[in-house]
Formats: C-alpha cells, structure tokens, sequence
C-alpha cells in the first residue's frame, strides 16, 4: 500500500551506501547488483526541495519497473539493467518495510557519462531556444512553430553531459557526445534512445497520454559490449507528460509531472534556490499527478498495484 509516511532521508545500515543523488540513494548488493532506494525528495532546477512529495518513492520505482517490462517486449534487442524489487535478503526486516515498494535491484554496469534526452515537442527550455534562434538544441526547425508543437519530422535526440551533484548538465554537440563516449557507443545510445522513446509515446498515447520529453540514462555490459536502458524511464520525475484531452498547442500544457511544481517556484520568486520548503497544497497536487499518470499507464492505483 503507499503510505502516509513521506521519507526524503534514508540510511540503510545493512547495505554499503554508494552514492546519494538528488532523489535515489543507491547500494551495494554484491559484486554484480546494486539497490536503488527512491526517497521522496523532489528537485527542480537541479535544487533539492526541503519537503517531499507523498508516495513518489513507490510511484517511480512501480511506474519504471512496469516500464522496463513493456519496452523489452517493444523495442527489439533493448537490454535493461532491472533485475527485480524485491528487497535483497541481506537487508534487515525492519530496514526492508521501510524500502519495500520503493526500491530495485539492478544490474552492475558501467554508467555512459551522458543524458540521452529526447524531445518530442517543443518546449520548456527548447521553445525558449526557437523562440530567440529559430533552432533547438542548435538545430534548425522551420518558422512558425508555437509553443508545445511537435517537432517536425518526428522526435529529436538532444544529449547533454551527465553533471555531478549540484553542477548543471550541459547540452552538447552529437560530435561532442561521440568524442566523450566513442562513436560506436554514442550513436546506439542515440538509436536506442530514439526507438525507445518512440515505443513509449505509442504506449502512453493510447492511454491518453503525450510523453513530449524525457531524459534517459545508459550504461555499458563491458562482459558483453551492449548498450543497456538504466536508471528509471519514462517517469513523472524524467519526462514531461500532458493529457491528451487538454492538448492544444499555443500556450504551456496541463502536466502530469513536476512542471507544476517549477511553474510554482518560478512565480514565487524561488526559482534555483536552496532550502525551499513546499506548501503541502502543492505537494499534494504534485503527487496527485503523478498518481493520475500511474493509473492511465498502468490500469491501476498505486494502491491496486502494490497488492497485486
């Protein structure tokens, strides 16, 4: 069941700590598997907000596990690096209700240094671009576009460098991407990237729902040489999502993900600051959506999905 309890710290003592991101904590399992422990922190403009969003721990380790299986089964040859959310047998009883739900083991691997982003629509950050240049992500897009119009042509790969803690990805150059990685990697990772994607717009979009940009991460089977789907997909917290009902082009989009939390931050004046604490109405109403959003893609509450 999701619970009232919202966690934005977690400190397991059973497992050797890793690292500690802006939302997932992440463990040492054994030689070939880590534990991702999703809190319920919530960052926006790459701040980490003071309070957190109740349930999102569960809502995005559910929603990506749910979306590794449907896109192994979509994308021909994807590897993933999802191995199960069971909790690991060396973690204590207490220790495990606290993670349980909220947490996966996944494969070891080597994380490609890169944000594999895909847009789709132009927005956010890439209308801001075309509405100055007439180009997004430095490529030119034809005159006339309004805000929150597909791209034409179909969607695009815009990637960016993968930056430590506190410091801003950047957006770089395909050529960059490929200096950074190696040609062959870089050019999978755009493929794969592309296609799944596209796998999960088709998804999502009979479900009502338009996946307009996300954000994916890859990493390297060095025993293998294969390019591997990691960290979460398509989530609230990774993606920008829009009913479908509500598009219309124009203007900013009703959301399902945490658009409505920057919207928010950038009225009050709170933009990239540090310390903020959310009025509970606002995380309310972002959990809300995300919940919505887990419901359309899943057929199921978090609730219903958690005793299934």
């Amino acid at each position: 069941m999701g619970s009232n309890q919202v966690l934005t710290e977690i400190n397991l003592t059973s497992l050797p700590k890793l690292a500690e991101g802006k939302v997932r904590d992440l463990y040492n399992v054994d030689e070939h598997t880590l534990l991702f422990v999703t809190t319920d922190r919530i960052s926006a403009y790459d701040v980490v907000m003071k309070n957190g969003v109740p349930d999102k721990g569960a809502l995005l380790t559910q929603q990506s596990a749910h979306w590794f299986k449907i896109l192994s089964e979509k994308v021909p040859g994807l590897k993933t690096h999802f191995l199960t959310t069971d909790v690991p047998a060396a973690v204590s009883a207490a220790e495990a209700q606290l993670i349980r739900n909220r947490s996966m083991q996944v494969r070891k691997l080597k994380v490609f240094p890169l944000e594999a982003i895909v847009r789709g629509y132009v927005t956010g950050s890439a209308w801001k671009e075309y509405k100055a240049r007439g180009t997004v992500h430095g490529t030119p897009l034809p005159p006339g576009l309004r805000e929150c119009d597909a791209v034409p042509g179909g969607p695009i790969y815009t990637p960016s460098t993968k930056a430590p803690l506190g410091q801003h990805d950047e957006n770089i150059s395909k050529e960059r991407a490929a200096q950074i990685v190696g040609a062959g990697y870089a050019a999978r990772i755009e493929e794969l990237a592309l296609q799944v994607f596209r796998a999960g717009q088709e998804h999502a979009a009979a479900r009502g729902i338009i996946i307009a940009d996300t954000k994916f991460e890859f990493a390297l089977d060095e025993e293998t040489d294969e390019v591997v789907l990691v960290d979460e997909v398509l989530t609230s917290d990774s993606s920008r999502m829009w009913p479908k009902d509500k598009y219309e082009p124009g203007r900013d989009q009703e959301s399902f993900d945490k658009q409505f939390l920057r919207n928010w931050l950038t009225e009050h004046g709170l933009k990239g600051k540090e310390g903020v604490e959310v009025p509970e109405d606002i995380l309310k109403a972002t959990s809300d959506r995300y919940k919505e959003v887990f419901r359309r893609l899943t057929g199921k509450t978090l609730e219903e999905a958690l005793q299934g």
